[in-house]
């Protein structure tokens, strides 16, 4: 009996459903138009992502940018060189509209008993030195065979970011000489 009375208690609400979103769609004023009149509306708004919707570097984006744009929120010569710079540490993430790279752990063969990790972020497309932030993070092993967070010279975060600019920099002049 319990059974019998569970089914029918899901069989109502299931029954219920669709007469409640058929009562929801009344309270929307835009239901009378025709759908016809709905697609023109739609078409007539502005796009999520702004004139022109979301590309990839083609053409138009080049001619409205006024550049030789890539289609990236960040420029294309430091995410270059960034990548470039990195690539042997493994990557986690990477982002090139919102320029973010993320690394994962890595320990050179020679220091086993230490890692590091790094997270840049581009911040515009100008290629310049504030254009570009480095995180990084170091771990040591302890006595115990733990990870554990050590500091990092603050230097060593300025020749990466240092780094990443000459190598950009490299790429747009061999870009402008070709």
């Amino acid at each position: 009996m319990k059974r019998f009375l569970s089914s029918i208690r899901t069989l109502a609400l299931f029954g219920a459903l669709p007469l409640f979103l058929v009562a929801c769609d009344s309270l929307n004023p835009q239901a009378t138009d025709l759908p016809n009149d709905r697609w023109q509306k739609r078409d007539q708004q502005q796009s999520v992502f702004g004139e022109g919707g979301l590309t990839f570097g083609g053409d138009e984006d080049k001619k409205r940018q006024g550049q030789g744009g890539t289609g990236i929120g960040v420029n294309a010569y430091l995410w270059r060189a960034t990548l470039d710079t990195v690539s042997f540490m493994p990557l986690a993430s990477a982002d090139p509209f919102g320029g973010v790279i993320l690394t994962d752990w890595h320990s050179a063969s020679n220091t086993p008993n230490e890692r590091f990790k790094l997270n840049i972020y581009i911040l515009g497309q100008a290629l310049r030195a504030d254009a570009i932030r480095v995180a990084a993070f170091r771990q040591m092993k302890n006595g115990n065979n733990e990870w554990q967070a050590v500091e990092i010279d603050p230097k060593a975060v300025t020749d990466i970011e240092n780094a990443i600019l000459t190598k950009a920099r490299q790429l747009r002049s061999e870009s402008l000489t070709q």
